[in-house]
């Protein structure tokens, strides 16, 4: 697909780019209405026929859970191995993209549980009725987001998982995209955070770094010119800070490269390798 195309639709999903406008410029670049439709089938998600571990695996127990937030009850979906409840194990925040809770990121969190964690897929929106099933509108109330109190409810997760009677208080966080600069920020901000991993995620200020105790694993794709233009400043940072981190730059893919929803950006090898070393850092940090 015209690289163009997929910049365009990068835009759409992260600026205030209405659909009307997207629709009209894709046109454009398509050479036609009906190219233009023919594009949407591989942009936007598929999440039914992506779905890689059934919600009804019988190895994984599903459970919707709340905890208390900044001002807010938090809801999210836990998953772990089934008969395991008295199992300590390490634990992980999985975060999602802009659009919220999506079938995609709890496909994602079935999957942290079947490689032997705890898994708590968070919904951030629960503070304004969670994540809708259109979603567009999902990125709307992801911008209307109190910033502090939903950094809050993420660190409130984190201590959610550590008080529970089968987590071994070890944490991790992995994010991707809104949610991969969210886990720099719980870096900065949970000390006790033992591994985050971030996928093509916002980088946190230089000035914040030396407050990082965990382990750090960064994820980019290499054709993401408005995320990777923060990761020389971010890297010379960690490096001058001390910080144990990872970087990874998959070159020829885009941004979301792990997202299997979304055919015109996943990118299979690139997520594969990403996702074998995601769970590496997890087993040496999280047990």
């Amino acid at each position: 697909m015209d690289q163009r195309i997929i910049t365009l639709f990068d835009e759409y999903t992260h600026a205030p780019l209405s659909r009307k406008e997207f629709l009209d410029r894709l046109a454009k670049l398509a050479g036609g209405t009906a190219l233009a439709l023919a594009a949407l089938t591989v942009l936007e998600p598929g999440y039914a026929a992506a779905a890689t571990v059934s919600a009804t695996a019988d190895d994984l127990k599903t459970e919707d859970v709340t905890w208390a937030g900044d001002g807010a009850t938090m809801r999210g979906y836990l998953v772990h191995l089934a008969g395991s409840a008295r199992k300590k194990r390490g634990a992980v925040v999985v975060i999602h993209e802009n659009r919220g809770l999506t079938p995609h990121i709890k496909d994602v969190t079935r999957r942290v549980a079947q490689a032997g964690y705890l898994a708590l897929g968070v919904d951030a929106l629960s503070p304004l009725g969670g994540t809708p099933t259109d979603e567009d509108q999902g990125r709307t109330l992801i911008g209307q987001l109190d910033p502090a109190k939903n950094l809050n409810n993420y660190l409130a997760a984190l201590a959610y998982l550590r008080a529970r009677p089968d987590s071994n208080g070890r944490t991790g966080a992995v994010g991707f995209c809104w949610g991969g600069g969210l886990v720099n920020q719980l870096a900065v901000h949970d000390p006790k955070l033992d591994a985050g991993v971030a996928y093509y995620g916002q980088q946190a200020k230089a000035e914040d770094v030396p407050a990082i105790k965990s382990a750090l694993m960064l994820h980019y794709g290499g054709l993401d010119q408005r995320i990777n233009a923060g990761i020389p400043a971010y890297e010379a940072a960690l490096k001058a800070a001390g910080t144990k981190y990872e970087l990874f730059v998959y070159e020829g893919v885009n941004h979301a490269f792990n997202n299997d929803t979304s055919p015109a950006r996943y990118n299979a090898e690139a997520a594969k390798l990403a996702w074998e070393r995601t769970l590496r850092l997890f087993r040496e940090k999280l047990g």
